[in-house]
C-alpha cells in the first residue's frame, strides 16, 4: 500500500476524482454491455462535451478568482448567431468567421470586466446582466430563427483526424497522436527529473517517477488506440481542448499572472498589501472567460451544423457543476484546471452512461444534482477533518516536481505572497 501511495504522490486520495471517474466508466461498461468504451461512443463523449470542458476551463479561474459567470450560456449563443448570419449573409469565410467570433467574445469580455474589475460591481450582478442581455441579443439579431454554418466551419465541432497512409484498421494519425503524446510525457519527466537532481533538490525514487510515467503513458495510448480502431480518428475539438488544457494549465501554475489569480482569490488584500494589482486580475478573468465562451459557442454551432435560439441555455450551470466537481472553493483561491477537466468529464460520463441505459432527462438531472452535492461535501467533510480537499489533493506535494508535467501546488494566501515578495524583489 506504501508504494501505491507513493506512485501517486504520497496519498492515493489525490487522485481521487480520477478513481471516481475510472469507476463510473467501468460500472457503465458492465451496465450497458460494452457500450460505453466502443470507439465511437468515446468520440461522441468528446465532441458532445468539449464546449462545456473548455466553459470550464475559462470558469475555474473565475472562481479562483473570487467571482462567477452566469452569462457564459448566453454569450456563446449570441456569438454563435453572429458567426453563422455573417457566413451565411455577409460573405465572410469560415476562417474569418471563427476570427470575427473570438473578437466578439474578447469584446465581450472586455466590456463585463471593465464593470467587474474597475467600476466594482459584482461579477455576479454583471453576469446577470449578461445573462438576460445577450440571450435577449441571440434572439433579437437571428430573429429567434436556425442559420445553418458551412461544411468547413462544421470542423471545428465535428471534425475528426482523416485516414492516411497504409491501412492498418486503425486511424494512423490518431496513433500518431497517442505516440507524440507518450513521448512529451516521457521527456517532460526526464527533463525535470534532471533538473532538480543538478539544482540538488531531493527527489523521489527512480522506480516511482518510472513507475508512474508507464502508467500514464498506458493509459493514454491507451486510450488513442480505442479510439484509433473506430470508423473516425480522434475527434478535432479534443485537439482543441488538449491544447487549451496544456496553455491554461501552464498558465496557472507557472506564470505570474496564473500565480496572482490564486493570491487574489485566497486573499485579495493581502494580495494587493504586496504589489498585485487585482483590478488586471479581475479584468483579465472575465475577459478571457467571454472569449472561451465564444469559442464555445462555435464549437457547438459547428457541431450541430447551425446556430438557433435555444444555443447556450444552462451552459453556465454545467461548467460551475464541473468545476466544483473538479474542487475548487466556493469561496475562490482554489482550484486546478485538469481538475476541473475531470469533473467535467465525470458529468459527461454520467450523462451518456444514463442515456446509453435509457434514463430520461429528469433522473438525469436529479443524479447530477446529487453527484454535485456528494462531490462538494465530501470536500468540505475532508477540510474539517484536517484533510486535503480534492483540489489540495491534487496540488499537494507538487511544488518540487512541477516540471516533470504533474500539477503544480495551488498557493495558499501566505506562501502566494512570500512567493510575490521574492518575485517583486527580484523584479525592484
Amino acid at each position: 500500500m506504501n508504494k501505491i501511495k507513493q506512485i501517486f504522490g504520497g496519498d492515493a486520495r489525490q487522485l481521487g476524482m480520477i478513481f471516481a471517474l475510472a469507476a463510473l466508466i467501468i460500472l457503465f461498461q458492465i451496465l450497458t454491455g460494452g457500450l460505453t468504451l466502443q470507439p465511437d461512443n468515446v468520440n461522441n463523449i468528446i465532441q458532445g462535451n468539449a464546449y462545456i470542458l473548455v466553459l470550464a476551463i475559462g470558469m475555474v479561474l473565475v472562481i479562483i478568482a473570487g467571482h462567477i459567470d452566469l452569462s457564459v450560456g448566453s454569450v456563446a449563443a449570441f456569438v454563435g448567431i453572429v458567426v453563422a448570419i455573417s457566413m451565411r449573409d455577409w460573405g465572410v469565410p469560415w476562417w474569418g468567421g471563427i476570427l470575427l467570433g473570438l473578437a466578439l467574445g474578447a469584446l465581450v469580455g472586455v466590456w463585463q470586466g471593465f464593470w467587474v474589475a474597475y467600476v466594482g460591481i459584482p461579477a455576479f450582478i454583471v453576469t446577470l446582466s449578461g445573462f438576460l442581455f445577450f440571450r435577449g441579443a441571440n434572439q433579437f439579431v437571428g430573429k429567434s430563427n436556425t442559420v445553418p454554418v458551412p461544411p468547413e466551419f462544421q470542423v471545428i465541432g465535428a471534425g475528426t483526424l482523416p485516414e492516411v497512409g497504409p491501412s492498418t484498421g486503425y486511424n494512423n494519425l490518431t496513433v500518431l497522436l497517442g505516440l507524440l503524446a507518450c513521448a512529451g510525457i516521457i521527456w517532460g519527466t526526464l527533463r525535470g527529473r534532471r533538473q532538480l537532481i543538478n539544482i540538488g533538490a531531493t527527489v523521489e525514487e527512480a522506480w516511482i517517477t518510472y513507475t508512474r510515467m508507464a502508467l500514464i503513458c498506458i493509459v493514454v495510448f491507451g486510450a488513442m488506440l480505442l479510439i484509433a480502431s473506430g470508423r473516425k480518428g480522434f475527434p478535432v475539438p479534443g485537439l482543441i481542448l488538449i491544447a487549451l488544457v496544456l496553455l491554461y494549465g501552464f498558465i496557472a501554475s507557472k506564470t505570474i499572472i496564473g500565480r496572482h489569480i490564486y493570491a487574489v482569490g485566497g486573499n485579495r488584500h493581502a494580495a494587493e498589501l504586496s504589489g498585485v494589482r487585482s483590478k488586471r486580475v479581475n479584468f483579465l478573468v472575465m475577459a478571457n472567460m467571454s472569449l472561451l465562451a465564444a469559442l464555445a459557442g462555435m464549437m457547438f454551432v459547428a457541431r450541430s451544423n447551425a446556430s438557433g435560439p435555444f444555443d447556450g441555455v444552462g451552459w453556465e450551470l454545467d461548467a460551475i457543476a464541473a468545476v466544483f466537481i473538479g474542487g475548487a472553493a466556493v469561496s475562490g483561491g482554489v482550484g486546478t484546471v485538469i481538475g476541473s477537466i475531470i469533473g467535467g468529464l465525470v458529468m459527461a460520463v454520467l450523462n451518456n452512461g444514463l442515456q446509453l441505459m435509457g434514463a430520461g432527462a429528469d433522473m438525469t438531472q436529479m443524479i447530477k444534482g446529487l453527484v454535485l452535492l456528494v462531490a462538494v461535501a465530501f470536500d468540505i467533510y475532508n477540510k474539517s477533518q484536517g484533510r486535503p480537499s480534492i483540489s489540495g489533493l491534487f496540488m499537494r506535494n507538487r511544488r518540487s516536481k512541477g516540471s516533470d508535467g504533474d500539477a503544480v501546488e495551488a498557493p495558499t494566501a501566505a506562501s502566494e505572497i512570500e512567493k510575490l515578495d521574492e518575485t517583486l524583489g527580484q523584479r525592484s
